[in-house]
Parts: structure tokens; C-alpha cells; sequence
């Protein structure tokens, strides 16, 4: 059964940085690709960043320059490192990952960024 536990959402202010890990079980990181998304009050649902199994990244363009998307194969755990953080970035962030053809969603980590 493949879980998530994510962490280190919280309040931030506007310029600061947060840092979101997803560690996971019955599935391995270093053989599936690994995505964030989020989820904006009243929008739908993006994807943020995700890293290959090879550790090929991708953005969304409002993070780019900002956001690093990273994993750590012998934890087995993948990181998005947050800065330069604005309010628009304010939502809940997911980690998702695809195994077998199943997709597979951890329960999520509010983000929020205000004065």
C-alpha cells in the first residue's frame, strides 16, 4: 500500500521560505517520478514541480527561480524547497506520485504566505 507523510507547511511571510517533505512507503522515489501540486481556494488544483526517476525536474513557471524540487534516495523522501515566497503561493500542497498505473495522493500540507 502506498502512503505519503508530508510535512513543514505553516505561515510565512511574504519573501520567506518554507521547506515541504514527502516520505513515502510502498513505493520507491528513485524509481517512479515524483510530483508536488497544489490547490488554491477555489481553483484547481496545479502542478507545481516534478523529478524524474533519472532526477529530471520540471516547473510550473510562476516558481521557477524560486522553487527546487529534490529527493533523497535512502530516505526515500521528496522535498520542495520553497523561497522568495508570495502570497499567491498560498495553498494546500499535495505529494503525488503514479505506480502501476494507480496515481496516489498524500493527504496534504497547507502552505500560507501573509503578513
Amino acid at each position: 500500500q502506498v502512503q505519503f507523510v508530508e510535512s513543514g507547511g505553516g505561515l510565512v511571510q511574504p519573501g520567506g521560505s518554507l521547506r515541504l517533505s514527502c516520505a513515502a512507503s510502498g513505493i520507491i522515489f528513485s524509481i517512479n517520478a515524483a510530483d508536488w501540486y497544489r490547490q488554491a481556494p477555489g481553483k484547481q488544483r496545479e502542478l507545481v514541480a516534478g523529478i524524474t526517476s533519472r532526477g529530471s525536474t520540471n516547473y510550473l513557471d510562476s516558481v521557477k527561480g524560486r522553487f527546487t524540487i529534490s529527493r533523497d534516495n535512502a530516505k526515500n523522501t521528496v522535498y520542495l524547497q520553497m523561497n522568495s515566497l508570495k502570497p499567491e503561493d498560498t495553498a494546500v500542497y499535495y505529494c503525488h506520485a503514479r505506480k502501476s498505473g494507480s496515481d496516489y495522493w498524500g493527504k496534504g500540507t497547507q502552505v500560507t504566505v501573509s503578513t
